[in-house]
């Protein structure tokens, strides 16, 4: 596991009407301040990575779908699957690589608060294949 990175796990409340996800609430321990959330649609085949901010945290939840999120410290790599399967909270502190591609051959939409509004100067960005990590696209 990779310095850093906490992976908590959510609840979700269903009845036949549908459900309801929990992501995160200001009195949880590990919140800090809210920046901006925004929800990122990914569709199969495709991967959306890599990318590192220097300054914000980031909080990503599954809220449709399943991914693999992967995680790259220039050393080592971490891989998680969240999303439908595995309903959880991963917190990526700053100074960390990261990028996800669906999995099961659907979309998926992935919720990320970060606790700073989006500054382009903040955000580094890099090809799928800047590292050694090789995506699997047929996941």
């Amino acid at each position: 596991m990779i310095k850093g990175v906490s992976i908590i796990p959510l609840k979700t409340f269903s009845d036949e009407r549908g459900s309801v996800r929990h992501m995160l609430k200001c009195t949880d321990k590990f919140f800090s301040k809210f920046g901006e959330v925004y929800f990122s649609e990914v569709l199969p085949g495709k991967v959306k990575a890599w990318h590192k901010s220097s300054k914000s945290t980031r909080h990503y939840a599954v809220v449709e779908g399943n991914i693999k999120l992967v995680i790259h410290d220039g050393k080592e790599t971490q891989e998680i699957h969240i999303g439908d399967k595995n309903y959880c909270l991963v917190i990526i502190p700053p100074g960390l690589w990261s990028g996800f591609m669906p999995v099961g051959g659907k979309k998926a939409i992935v919720c990320d608060l970060t606790d700073m509004p989006f500054n382009p100067e903040d955000m580094e960005k890099a090809e799928p294949d800047s590292f050694a990590y090789r995506w699997k696209k047929d996941a």
